[in-house]
């Protein structure tokens, strides 16, 4: 897929690329004839004037007689034909027309409609600029429609060709030339000519990087969705073993307190066959609290569990998880300490999950500190509501187990070794349940330094 999309990406840009070359050929031969079309009516209208004023000068009327070529003519009597072919050859070589002088005579409102005229003729409307180049005085002395200085006045610096930016023109064209020789020449060029060329494939180009930006995220999305899936395939996978371990001791336990109840030496001992019936009573609540826990996550993911608000002292729900907790942690040789900084410890909220939030914490608190867990409880007001944090001693976590601890079914691994019960629904249920109460919790956590938890939970619920 990434390298069909390549492969489509690179195909568009060289069509793209080819349709603007295309555009600036045409655009190039639009000039080219636009240039040559100046240039024949400037070579005309030059020679006219030039010609009259030569006559004027010497005070005799202009001849109307043509000559062939190569034959030179005699004042007041020959004149010559402007439709023949050879006429600026004869002109030039009778001595009353001179390249150079033709050059410096060219008329620079002429010049300027003329060049108006053509490009709007060939459809080109953005911005340019020219110059006439003179080849004796190595100056441009008409700039855009304008004489910049006087012709071999070379002492101003717009006036020296290195200097000008003309000199780069794209677009030159030679005035008055001959077979060996060329007085100057028209350069033009355009600043925006790039751009405007891209403008006319702009369209195209927007469309392509729009279809293209949709399949590039259609394509992300995708494998986002299959790595999210292929993670939570994992993590389904992981939470059937733990099941499977979480009910494999139970089941085993009532199965053989069954065996020994039916055996005919318990079954005349009352004493032993009420121990046996505790034992799978207790171990039925055991599966049965797991059973719940399952169910309890499906009802919050249908959001069809109902909260039930009250002014509840979130002191006294944590002195009674603490002395709940506190003998597995003994048995550790752990402790937990509770120091309960909070003036004001009434809040509204669900009695019951908020004693099943703090209870999961403490429970992840001593199954994730092997060995002498130190649990510390810190409760405090702040604007809104009381913020209530569990610390723990533990294994802690990495930043990549941090991410997903509150994901469901999602455990924190400790190796091969299944020594941490659980389904990893706790995590889960806790950040359910804070949001249910419009609260929020937050994580902290080193590896090998210990994990801290802190819920905020607001005084008051909002109806």
């Amino acid at each position: 897929m990434t390298l069909s999309l390549i492969g489509v990406g690179a195909i568009q840009y060289y069509w793209v690329v080819k349709a603007v070359n295309l555009d600036e050929k045409n655009f190039n031969d639009k000039v080219t004839i636009a240039l040559n079309n100046v240039k024949k009516k400037i070579t005309t209208d030059t020679e006219k004037l030039m010609e009259q004023r030569y006559y004027e000068n010497l005070g005799i009327p202009q001849p109307s007689v043509s000559l062939s070529p190569g034959v030179q003519p005699e004042i007041g009597t020959v004149g010559i034909n402007q439709t023949d072919p050879a006429t600026h050859d004869i002109k030039l070589k009778s001595g009353y027309l001179n390249q150079d002088e033709l050059l410096e005579n060219i008329d620079k409102d002429v010049l300027d409609s003329y060049l108006k005229a053509e490009m709007a003729s060939k459809s080109i409307d953005i911005h340019y600029e020219y110059g006439v180049y003179s080849v004796e005085y190595n100056s441009y002395f008409i700039e855009n429609g304008s004489y910049i200085a006087t012709i071999g006045d070379t002492t101003k610096s717009s006036n020296i060709a290195a200097l000008n930016p003309l000199a780069k023109a794209e677009y030159k064209i030679p005035l008055f030339d001959n077979e060996s020789y060329s007085p100057g020449h028209l350069n033009i060029y355009f600043p925006n000519k790039k751009g405007f060329l891209w403008s006319n494939v702009l369209g195209i180009l927007i469309s392509s990087i729009i279809f293209t930006g949709l399949i590039l995220f259609c394509f992300a999305y995708t494998i986002w969705v299959i790595v999210h899936q292929k993670k939570i395939s994992e993590i389904k996978t992981d939470f059937i073993n733990n099941m499977t371990h979480e009910f494999k001791t139970p089941i085993a336990t009532i199965s053989l307190a069954s065996d020994s109840i039916l055996s005919p030496v318990i079954i005349e001992n009352k004493d032993k066959v009420k121990r046996f019936v505790g034992i799978i009573q207790q171990e039925n609540k055991r599966m049965l609290k797991q059973v719940e826990k399952v169910l309890q996550m499906a009802q919050i993911d249908k959001e069809n569990i109902e909260l039930k608000f009250n002014q509840i002292n979130i002191h006294d729900i944590i002195q009674d998880a603490a002395v709940n907790a506190e003998l597995k942690v003994q048995s550790k040789g752990g402790k937990i300490t509770a120091s309960l900084l909070a003036t004001d410890p009434v809040i509204e909220a669900d009695g019951i999950h908020l004693a099943s939030i703090v209870n999961n914490l403490l429970d992840n608190a001593e199954k994730y500190t092997p060995e002498h867990p130190d649990i510390y409880i810190e409760t405090a007001n702040i604007p809104g509501g009381l913020t209530f944090t569990v610390k723990d001693n533990g294994i802690g976590m990495n930043k990549d187990a941090l991410k997903m601890i509150f994901e469901k079914f999602y455990r924190v691994h400790t190796g091969n070794l299944h020594d941490v019960k659980g389904f990893g629904l706790g995590l889960s249920y806790v950040k359910a349940m804070v949001e249910a109460h419009h609260g929020w919790v937050k994580a902290e956590s080193e590896l090998g330094k210990g994990s801290a938890f802190t819920i905020f939970i607001p005084k008051k619920q909002n109806a």
